[in-house]
Parts: structure tokens; sequence; C-alpha cells
């Protein structure tokens, strides 16, 4: 059987990859590798045999389309959780890993905290704070019903694996009743919404395969993240934390938005440096 050097296959992935405009050409071209050979790190020296190798001009050609990495391989990771993804669902992102981990620190110290995770989607954040904290009663609200499917396959992956059950609900964060028994109760409500405004350019990987429903929020962008501070200002109790994820254009408004009810409003930049989380804790 016929085999091909890794860094050839590599190589040749790269070049196709800038080409078609992608922005991580080498970076996704190891990760393809690395799935299709069932591997955690990539060694330099390795050989593709021929189905590897097809498998992965393949798997490159659909990035090259500009499909997300993640649909590509079918799963994304969020706080060490690895969870399944697929059309019509968001992606987990890197630049939530600092949400979550200001929500982890706000939770130190609380015992048994209640969390609520709005727009759930995949149930990545909602999973990956149960992943940390076993003691937690974590809720999550999802919408969509193909985007609630997988989370709800994720939830269950999880807690076949040992991790605390989550409990999930299809729901609308626009809904005054949705979590009615848990107002004035929750320790922590964290949130990535839909934030990116109806007229905003986008590329592929989002206008063309990642579901509306999950990304545009009007001409500003704020049509949800409205509800979801009226929200956590119903669930949370005195003292209780909201992190929520948005975009540059929202800095302010979600600021302006927090001051009726929230103090210590604080906005926080992702893994880039780029402004990406506001924060407050309900005025005790």
């Amino acid at each position: 059987m016929t085999s091909r050097p890794l860094a050839h296959a590599l190589a040749d992935a790269e070049q196709k990859l800038t080409a078609a405009g992608v922005w991580a050409p080498r970076s996704d071209a190891e990760v393809l590798a690395a799935h299709v050979l069932g591997v955690g790190e990539l060694d330099p020296a390795a050989e593709l045999d021929t189905a590897a190798a097809a498998e992965l001009d393949r798997l490159v050609a659909r990035r090259a389309d500009r499909v997300p990495l993640a649909y590509v391989t079918g799963w994304a990771e969020l706080g060490g959780v690895r969870v399944s993804v697929g059309p019509g669902v968001f992606v987990p992102r890197p630049h939530t890993e600092p949400l979550l981990a200001w929500g982890l620190e706000r939770l130190r110290g609380v015992s048994d905290p209640v969390v609520v995770d709005l727009c759930t989607g995949s149930g990545a954040l909602a999973l990956a704070i149960a992943h940390a904290r076993p003691d937690a009663r974590v809720h999550a609200v999802e919408l969509s019903s193909v985007a609630l499917d997988f989370a709800l396959r994720n939830a269950k992956q999880q807690s076949d694996a040992g991790d605390t059950a989550i409990w999930l609900v299809q729901g609308d964060v626009t809904d005054p009743a949705l979590f009615r028994d848990l107002h004035g109760t929750v320790d922590l409500v964290v949130a990535n919404p839909p934030f990116v405004p109806n007229d905003m350019e986008m590329p592929p990987e989002w206008t063309e395969h990642h579901p509306p429903i999950a990304m545009y929020a009007g001409a500003d962008g704020m049509v949800v993240i409205r509800h979801v501070v009226l929200l956590a200002s119903r669930l949370l109790r005195p003292g209780g934390h909201v992190a929520i994820e948005h975009g540059d254009p929202q800095v302010h408004a979600v600021a302006e938005l927090l001051r009726d009810t929230f103090t210590d409003i604080t906005n926080h930049p992702d893994h880039h440096g780029d402004p990406r989380f506001t924060t407050a804790h309900r005025r005790v």
C-alpha cells in the first residue's frame, strides 16, 4: 500500500486552504490531519496510507468550500469538554473560554451553586461549567429544535462519562415566565446570545453555514440581549453574577442596559484582546 509523508500532505492542504481564503490554513490542516489519524498530537515523521490520505483530501476540500472546521470534524471543545456539532447549531469558539473562566472564578467558594445558561446552543458552556463544578445545578435553555437535539446528545454523553447532569429545556428568552421557579435564586447567569447586526458582512463560514437564528439580532444586534438582561435581573439572587458575550458594536449598549439593576459592570477581552463579554453583579 502506497504511503504519503504527513509533512507533504500538510503542505498541500495548507496551500489549498490558503488559496480558498481560510484564515488559519496551517492550523486547520493540522486539526484535520489529527482528526483523520485519530491522534491528539501529530508526529512530523508520520506517514499517511492511501485511505488516510484520501480522507484528508476529502476533508480539506470541504474546509476549502468554507464549511466551518467544526462541522467538518463534527466536534468542538470548550473548557475541556468536547461536544458534537453540525449544521443547524452554533459552533462554540475559543472566544468564550475567558467568559467561562470568569464565571467559574465567581463561583469559587459558593457551595452547590445554581447556574443558568441562556441560548445554550450545543450546550457547551453549560456542560463545561458542570464538568468543572460537579456540585453545581446547571440549567440551560435553547430555542432551536435542531440545536437542542445536539445539546441533549452532548448532555447525555457527558452524564454517561460521569459528569453531573444538567437540566435542558426548549424555550425563548423573551418569555417572562421562563425559569419562573428559579427567580431570585441563581448565583450565575451566562449567555452567548445572537448579537450580529442584520447588515454586518461576515465570512462564508457564518453567512452560508451557521444558522441565522443563532447569529443575527436586529439592526443593532441587541434584540436578544435586551431580553437576556431582563431575564438575568429576574433570575439572579442579590449579589449574583451575569456574563454576556457580544460583539464590538454592543459594548456600550450592553453596559447601559445593565445599569438599572446591576453594578460592577465590566467589559472583558477575548483571547485575541478584543472586547467580547460584559459582566456585572446584581445589586444587593
